[in-house]
C-alpha cells in the first residue's frame, strides 16, 4: 500500500484550485437514477469514492462516461433492485439508492452498511422516513428488503437532521404522489446542491439548506447538465494547513459562505483572512492563540474539521478544549498525534488540549479520512520526517492532495510500497 513520506518546517505558499465537493458529487451522481435521461455532471473530483460510486451506478444498470471531471451518465437496460453487501461495504452513501429505487422500480434490496472508524452511523432514520412514505420494510441476514406499489407524499419528522437521511428521502419522495414536508432537515450546502439539481430534472423542491424542505411530487424527471460546488472541507483543511505552517496561501474556486464558522475561529485564533466572490486568502502575521471548538450539525463548526483543528492547537501555546457531539468515536487521530508530541487528553466527548512549542516527525497510521488530513496537517509542522500509511483513506476525499500540498510549497512525496 501506498504511503506519504513528509519531511515538516516548510511554509506552505501560493495557490491552490479547490475541487469538487466529495459529499455533493455522491448523492447527484446516484440522483441520475431517477431518470433514463442522459445527464452531464461537471467539476466531479477524481476520488476513490467516486470511482466506487460509478461502478455501483454501472452494476445497477447506468452505462457511465468519465473524462477528466465531467461524468457523462446514460441508461443501459433495466435498473436492478439489489444493493449487495460487496458493494455497499465500500462506501456508506451506497444506501442513497434507496430513494430512487423505490421511487423508480418500487423495490429495493440493499445491505446493511453497518459501523465505521467513527461511529455506529444507523440507518433507522432513514427507514423510518419511508416508512412514513408508505414502503413495506424487512430485515433479512444483513439485507433490507423495501417495498411498495407508489411512494405517497407525507410529514416526515427527524429526531437528528441526519444528512444522509435527508438527501435519501429527497431522492424518493420527488417522484412520489403528493407532498412531502421534511421537518428538522438537515442544512450543509450539500443538499442545497442536491435539490438544485433534482429541480434542474424537474423536481419541485422549495426551502433546501432551510429545516424545512418542501417536495411537489412530479411523475417523471428528464436528464440535465449540472456543475457540482465546491468542497468545504477541502477548503477548511487547506486553511489550516496555511495556520499550522505559518503559511499565506490564496484559495480559488471555492465558497466562503459555505465557511462562515472556520473563518470565524481562524480569525478569533489570529489568522488574517480576506474573503472575495470565489477566493479565500490566508495568512500567518504572528504567533496564534487558543480557541475552543464545539462540533455541531451546520451551519455551526463541523465534525469534518475537528481532527484538522486539533492539529492546529496541539501547537498552539495555551489551552484549548475540543467538545465531540456529532460522532460518538472521532477522536482516534488522538493517539497518532501524542506520537508526534502534542499534548492531549480525552475527556468522555472532549479532549484537552495544551499546546506545544515543536512536534517531531514520527511514523503514523491513518484511521479514517479526515484524521488522515489532521496527521498530514501535523507532519507539515512537525520537525523531521512522517511518514504515514493507511492513507487510501485520504484518497477518499482529498483529490491530489500530495501534489496540491507540494505545489505549495511542502516537502511530501508518495511511495509506492
Amino acid at each position: 500500500m501506498d504511503k506519504i513520506v513528509i519531511y515538516g518546517g516548510k511554509k506552505l505558499k501560493g495557490t491552490v484550485k479547490i475541487s469538487g465537493s466529495k459529499n455533493a458529487a455522491l448523492p447527484i451522481l446516484i440522483a441520475t437514477l431517477l431518470t433514463d435521461e442522459s445527464c452531464l455532471i461537471e467539476n466531479v473530483p477524481s476520488l476513490a469514492d467516486i470511482d466506487t460510486t460509478i461502478g455501483f451506478l454501472t452494476y445497477i444498470g447506468k452505462k457511465i462516461e468519465k473524462n477528466d471531471h465531467r461524468v457523462y451518465i446514460h441508461a443501459d437496460g433495466c435498473l436492478k433492485h439489489s444493493a449487495p453487501y460487496d458493494l455497499v461495504r465500500k462506501m456508506r452513501a451506497s444506501i442513497l439508492v434507496t430513494g430512487p429505487l423505490l421511487a423508480r422500480i418500487g423495490r429495493v434490496d440493499v445491505s446493511l452498511p453497518g459501523g465505521c472508524a467513527i461511529g455506529a452511523r444507523p440507518i433507522d432514520i432513514h427507514l423510518d422516513a419511508f416508512k412514513r412514505l408508505g414502503a413495506k420494510i424487512k430485515l433479512k441476514s444483513g439485507y433490507v428488503d423495501l417495498s411498495t406499489k407508489k411512494l405517497i407524499g407525507n410529514r416526515i419528522y427527524f429526531r437528528f437532521p441526519s444528512v444522509g437521511a435527508t438527501e435519501n428521502v429527497l431522492l424518493g419522495a420527488v417522484l412520489a404522489k403528493g407532498k412531502t414536508i421534511i421537518e428538522n432537515a438537515a442544512r450543509e450546502p450539500e443538499i442545497a446542491d442536491l435539490a438544485d439539481f433534482l429541480n434542474k430534472m424537474g423536481a419541485k423542491i422549495s426551502g433546501a439548506g432551510t429545516k424545512k424542505i418542501i417536495i411537489e411530487g412530479v411523475n417523471k424527471l428528464h436528464g440535465a447538465k449540472y456543475r457540482i460546488i465546491p468542497d468545504r472541507i477541502e477548503t477548511a483543511t487547506y486553511l489550516v494547513a496555511t495556520a499550522i505552517t505559518k503559511g499565506d496561501v490564496k484559495l480559488v474556486e471555492t465558497e466562503p459562505k459555505h465557511l462562515k464558522s472556520v473563518i470565524s475561529k481562524l480569525k478569533e485564533s489570529g489568522m488574517k483572512i480576506m474573503v472575495s466572490a470565489r477566493t479565500i486568502s490566508a495568512k500567518w502575521t504572528g504567533p496564534l492563540k487558543p480557541v475552543n471548538v464545539k462540533t455541531e450539525v451546520y451551519p455551526f463548526f463541523p465534525t469534518d474539521v475537528q481532527a484538522q483543528w486539533m492539529a492546529l492547537m496541539s501547537i498552539t501555546k495555551g489551552k484549548s478544549k475540543i467538545e465531540e457531539t456529532v460522532f460518538e468515536n472521532r477522536f482516534l487521530h488522538v493517539a497518532e498525534l501524542q506520537r508526534l508530541g502534542a499534548n492531549l487528553a480525552i475527556k468522555g466527548n472532549v479532549v484537552l488540549v495544551k499546546g506545544v512549542n515543536d512536534l517531531s516527525g514520527a511514523p503514523m497510521m491513518v484511521s479514517d479520512l479526515r484524521a488522515g488530513a489532521a496527521l498530514v496537517l501535523a507532519a507539515l509542522a512537525a520537525k523531521g520526517k512522517s511518514i504515514i500509511s493507511r492513507i487510501y483513506h485520504l484518497d477518499r476525499g482529498y483529490e491530489h492532495l500530495e501534489r496540491k500540498l507540494k505545489s505549495l510549497g511542502a516537502n511530501i512525496k508518495r511511495i509506492h510500497s
